[in-house]
């Protein structure tokens, strides 16, 4: 099992002092490729042979996020491989040992140049999966809502990545800058994601969505095709102190 001790930074918050979204993906990104790297895995066996990284799925269920200068420790490790995918599981504790985030995701490795999913045996890459009794679900594509607000966006040069492609985090800032402004501020609770197919620089996205009193879902696409899916369930009150409300 990974583990590494983490202290929250101002630029990882939103304007509530509470870790933003984005940046909780990003840790769990950093997290998948830290342990990945020490478990044998790392860029001279994938990135520096033309294999990247890619994730297809992610849960997150949520207890509390944390806030502004607090201590956390993040934890991750893998699940046993399935065929194509490598299901990775994770979970943020204070420093109590209070469990505040769970999540899961599925990844899978993309060829550079066809931009196709391999099959992972065939470059040999393997990866042992563990069992803790702490997993959540695996993920599962997010189901939509009827979805109304319409609007394009271009891919701009700062939300691509080394894989060439829009990065998965960024879609939570897509996501919060579109959302009723009374959903913000409020508890996060459950977070479920699908990215189908990659948006590259310059690309543009059809973007729908659609808000309620208890959640957020805003879909892409391009085309016609499904490029991702995300869904956001709240609970209620706003959080205080870093605390959710009663």
């Amino acid at each position: 099992m990974y583990r590494i001790l983490y202290q929250i930074l101002s630029s990882d918050t939103d304007a509530n002092r509470t870790l933003r979204l984005s940046r909780l993906f990003t840790l769990l990104q950093e997290a998948s490729i830290a342990h990945t790297t020490l478990l044998g895995m790392g860029r001279e066996r994938t990135l520096d042979r033309g294999l990247l990284w890619i994730v297809t799925l992610q849960r997150a269920q949520i207890l509390r996020l944390p806030v502004y200068d607090e201590r956390i420790v993040l934890k991750s490790w893998p699940g046993k491989t399935m065929h194509l995918l490598f299901p990775r599981y994770y979970r943020i504790e204070d420093e109590q040992g209070h469990a505040l985030v769970a999540a899961s995701a599925l990844w899978a490795l993309m060829d550079e140049r066809t931009r196709r999913v391999v099959f992972p045996e065939q470059h040999g890459i393997r990866i042992r999966g563990v069992h803790t009794g702490k997993e959540i679900p695996l993920p599962v594509p997010p189901k939509m809502p009827p979805l109304i607000e319409t609007e394009p966006f271009t891919v701009p040069y700062s939300y691509v990545d080394f894989n060439g492609h829009m990065n998965n985090t960024r879609y939570f800032d897509l996501a919060e800058d579109r959302m009723p402004e009374g959903l913000r501020g409020r508890p996060v609770r459950l977070i479920q994601t699908e990215y189908a197919r990659e948006a590259r620089l310059g690309d543009t996205i059809e973007l729908q969505s659609a808000g309620s009193a208890d959640g957020y879902c805003l879909c892409g696409q391009q085309n016609g095709a499904k490029l991702f899916r995300l869904s956001l369930a709240y609970g209620s009150g706003k959080e205080a102190d870093g605390h959710p409300s009663a």
